[in-house]
């Protein structure tokens, strides 16, 4: 089962509507505000739509920032490996927003691998933000304003699975884009996006659309 969790924090912390339900597959406008937004199908948005501001697209940075002690070579390597394979897959989109590895604790992206289990509570990793929240496998913070992304803060934890690492990491950077909803039902196993699988390393059918979308021509959505 998948354990990943999204927070949003705007004028002060709100925890974000986790997933949505789907009955079946949904159309490409609907599937894009469920996860854009939080809307239920045919319904009007549950947040904000978020996103990078213009000035920074074509450059966002990405930093693994901290990495707990606990977490040996071997392991480490899967992270990094992990990291690198998000940034193609979404770069590979073309789809407005471009990220970029660099190697500073002052990135758009701040990435942390924590020593602490699925299910419990972060402390320690010296991030506010992180600190004192319950971590499943991946969290994903944003700070935003007026509509644009300020920072974006990921945990994750080093008790994730071999086969997992990839996956949650890719998730988790894609919802750092501002697409910070999940969704469930058995038509989307396979997505990115999956409330119930941590298995997918490729953005491919709804899941590229989304991000071209959110990025492309804004388009006018319920709010």
């Amino acid at each position: 089962m998948k354990l990943a969790a999204a927070l949003v924090l705007l004028t002060a912390p709100a925890m974000a509507q986790e997933f949505i339900e789907a009955e079946g597959p949904l159309s490409d406008d609907d599937f894009y505000r469920a996860i854009a937004c939080a809307a239920s199908p045919g319904g009007d948005c549950r947040k904000p739509l978020l996103y990078w501001p213009a000035h920074k697209r074509d450059s966002v940075t990405v930093a693994l920032v901290s990495v707990t002690d606990v977490l040996v070579p071997y392991r480490r390597a899967l992270y990094e490996a992990g990291l690198d394979a998000a940034l193609d897959q979404i770069n590979a989109l073309e789809a407005g927003v471009r990220l970029q590895r660099v190697a500073t604790d002052a990135a758009d992206i701040a990435i942390h691998v924590v020593a602490t289990a699925p299910g419990q509570v972060m402390a320690d990793t010296g991030v506010p933000a992180l600190d004192g929240n319950v971590l499943p496998l991946g969290r994903v913070a944003l700070r935003a304003r007026d509509s644009e992304i300020k920072e974006a803060l990921i945990a994750v934890s080093a008790q994730a699975r071999r086969r997992e690492i990839a996956s949650i990491l890719l998730e988790e950077i894609t919802q750092a884009l501002g697409l910070m909803t999940d969704i469930s039902g058995p038509a989307y196993h396979r997505s990115v996006f999956s409330e119930t699988s941590n298995s997918v390393v490729r953005l491919r059918g709804q899941d590229a659309m989304v991000v071209r979308r959110h990025y492309g021509p804004q388009i006018e959505e319920d709010s």
